[in-house]
């Protein structure tokens, strides 16, 4: 008897077994008939004949394929609903050799996601998108979405959808296809035998250009949603067919894989993590040496709190030292907090300047605390970790303020700044403080950073009168330590 030859398995790119519920553990959490279990066969099939499965990361967000990362053997990234194309866009740059997939749904790619998908496909970004189209909100009911067609009911146009109060379904290949930088944008229809296979090719092209690094390619794949359609299985595939590709009709809306050339890598490479090395002497010059801090070593890792009153210029002193940390070759975030008044509210900002990639842009306990007004040094000494510095607009704190565990810098910054003609610059004596307080900085850069960011020859000299002020007043005060 002749050996039997397997001609048609599970994808190598799926689990063994699925382990979302321990009961159904060979199937998937889909509706019989959804759309979704066909797609992910395809996309499956098309990693396994690429051989790019252990470069793949797919990228799912909210809705129907929340759970996708328990189906699909590769790198898996959930992110937020909408955000799918943005986190996608950064997975591929951090990550260029890798192969990224954002998998999404149309009340997420075409609602809240719309901005998203639109500017990463404006940029062209290498990456590849499965947009699954069945004109409804499935997993929360069935809402309106943005590719409901008209004349459709949901729970939220109970009479049908009306252009007149809920606009006409919003075409996503048509729209993305008037872009200059997508390579390939593709409509297929999961309608019968002829309808998959036409999708199983275009899934693999799109797939295939990533590799090729030719650019962002979309393929939208319209899909049968019998339980919020309230269909059986077979009559949700003949909609999609008969209603659903007349309004949205298939076929390719952009092929430039022929004249497109691969798009080139970034000029400066991510870095891994721990790479960066410290810059040392960098920041110091022999003519211009001034004492560390005790405990103040290196790699950098500087997580700054900014506070004061708006109009102290607290923003711009957090933003003249991230662009400094960014000249100088560091990783920094700058993140802007303030209240609705622009002069006298609250104001505070979030910088961090360190060595390594920075994780997280928020400030929850810096180890320097940057306060100009007595009211934020109460609202955040508190969370200054042990060993850390604070720096005060000030000749010394208030008494049930002092921490022993940290260290101070009381430095009456309005003051010194009015002596120089303009209290407003009191925020330059602070910088000015700061960089020598840390020694960080190079204080050269720093000065550069302000013929960017400050307007005015006038300006610009009394904020490098301050900043040199701030450093002499820091450095007797390190001196008296």
């Amino acid at each position: 008897m002749p050996e039997l030859a397997v001609v048609h398995q599970k994808s190598r790119s799926f689990y063994p077994v699925y382990e979302r519920k321990s009961e159904d553990r060979h199937q998937t959490h889909y509706c019989p008939g959804c759309g979704h279990g066909i797609a992910h066969k395809l996309i499956a099939g098309a990693i396994d004949q690429l051989g790019i499965q252990d470069r793949t990361i797919l990228v799912s967000p909210v809705g129907c394929s929340v759970f996708a990362y328990y189906y699909f053997d590769v790198g898996n990234v959930q992110a937020a609903h909408g955000r799918a194309a943005a986190v996608a866009t950064a997975i591929k740059r951090s990550r260029p050799d890798s192969i990224v997939i954002s998998y999404q749904g149309d009340g997420d790619l075409a609602a809240i996601g719309s901005a998203e998908i639109l500017a990463a496909a404006n940029r062209g970004e290498n990456i590849t998108v499965f947009f699954l189209n069945n004109a409804i909100y499935g997993m929360t009911g069935g809402q309106m979405a943005p590719t409901t067609v008209l004349g459709a009911r949901s729970t939220t146009t109970p009479y049908g959808r009306n252009p007149l109060t809920e606009g006409y379904p919003l075409k996503v290949a048509e729209l993305l296809s008037s872009l200059e930088a997508p390579v390939y944008i593709e409509r297929v229809a999961l309608s019968g035998n002829r309808g998959i296979m036409a999708a199983a090719k275009a899934v693999r092209k799109a797939l295939d250009n990533q590799v090729r690094e030719l650019g962002f390619s979309l393929v939208e794949i319209l899909s049968p949603c019998p339980t919020i359609w309230k269909m059986d299985p077979v009559a949700a595939q003949k909609w999609v067919a008969d209603e659903l590709s007349r309004v949205f009709p298939p076929g390719v809306y952009r092929d430039r894989t022929g004249s497109a050339t691969p798009r080139p890598r970034p000029v400066v490479p991510a870095p891994e993590v721990g790479s960066a090395e410290y810059p040392g002497d960098a920041c110091a010059t022999p003519a211009d040496a001034s004492p560390q801090l005790p405990g103040h070593r290196p790699p950098v890792d500087l997580r700054v709190r900014i506070a004061g009153f708006g109009g102290q210029g607290v923003l711009l002193l957090g933003q003249a030292l991230a662009e400094a940390g960014m000249d100088q070759g560091l990783e920094v975030s700058w993140l802007p907090s303030y209240g609705p008044e622009m002069r006298s509210g609250t104001s505070n900002c979030h910088v961090r300047v360190s060595a390594a990639p920075v994780d997280s842009p928020l400030v929850a306990t810096p180890n320097v605390l940057i306060a100009l007004n007595e009211p934020s040094l109460r609202k955040f000494v508190h969370t200054v970790e042990p060993g850390g510095l604070v720096l005060y607009n000030d000749i010394a704190p208030p008494p049930d303020c002092a921490r022993p565990d940290v260290r101070w810098i009381s430095i009456p910054f309005s003051s010194a700044a009015n002596q120089l003609g303009d209290p407003r610059c009191g925020n330059m004596v602070a910088l000015g403080a700061m960089v020598e307080a840390t020694r960080v900085l190079d204080w050269r850069i720093v000065d550069r950073v302000l013929t960017r960011l400050v307007k005015g020859e006038r300006w610009l000299a009394l904020d490098r009168q301050a900043i040199a002020k701030g450093r002499l007043a820091a450095r007797e005060v390190l001196h008296a330590l």
